[in-house]
């Protein structure tokens, strides 16, 4: 996954649009963006927190104003579930990296309506079909009434938790790797 670069990505896809005469607010797409996911998870970053931080809010504040269309942010619970954690633990992780990251928007100044709705989320999806289930439904929740009760988002959009899920790679075995084909398809 590409988190510390991902502002360098961003530029890369500006700079082309650009040079292809493409008007910036018309990209459409998502980095991944997830620094603290790095420190949670993956042990992957580059720079410290609060620079990561900053260059994360620094996306942010660019793309509401240049690339409206564009998710700045893919907050991950993939990589925090694959490392170990249970189904609670990679919520509890995963939407509370993306509070911190409503809260350090809100801390520059950004009205969460113009950044929140571009927000997204990415998920594993492991074998306990129902708790899966409970997973989602529990996110959604909790992401719509933190967003309304207590950062006063407005649009519907804010508060709309929009996500992925990726069957997890841990819940696949190499001994059935048919059935691991239709397990991920």
């Amino acid at each position: 996954t590409i988190n510390a670069p991902a502002a360098i990505l961003l530029a890369m896809y500006v700079v082309t649009a650009e040079k292809q005469g493409h008007s910036t607010d018309k990209l459409r797409g998502t980095i991944q963006n997830d620094i603290l996911k790095e420190y949670i998870a993956q042990k992957s970053w580059v720079f410290p927190p609060e620079p990561s931080m900053r260059l994360i809010i620094d996306t942010i504040e660019y793309c509401i104003k240049s690339i409206p269309q564009w998710y700045t942010v893919s907050i991950s619970g993939y990589h925090i579930r694959e490392a170990g954690s249970t189904a609670v633990q990679e919520l509890a992780f995963t939407l509370a990296d993306g509070f911190a990251y409503v809260e350090a928007a809100m801390e520059r100044g950004l009205d969460v309506d113009d950044f929140a709705p571009r927000l997204s989320f990415f998920f594993n999806s492991h074998n306990n079909f129902f708790e899966e289930i409970c997973k989602y439904r529990a996110a959604r929740r909790i992401w719509a009434k933190r967003l309304k009760n207590k950062y006063k988002a407005k649009k519907k959009e804010s508060m709309r938790l929009r996500f992925h899920t990726q069957t997890a790679g841990v819940s696949l075995s190499a001994q059935e790797p048919e059935n691991n084909i239709a397990r991920v398809t």
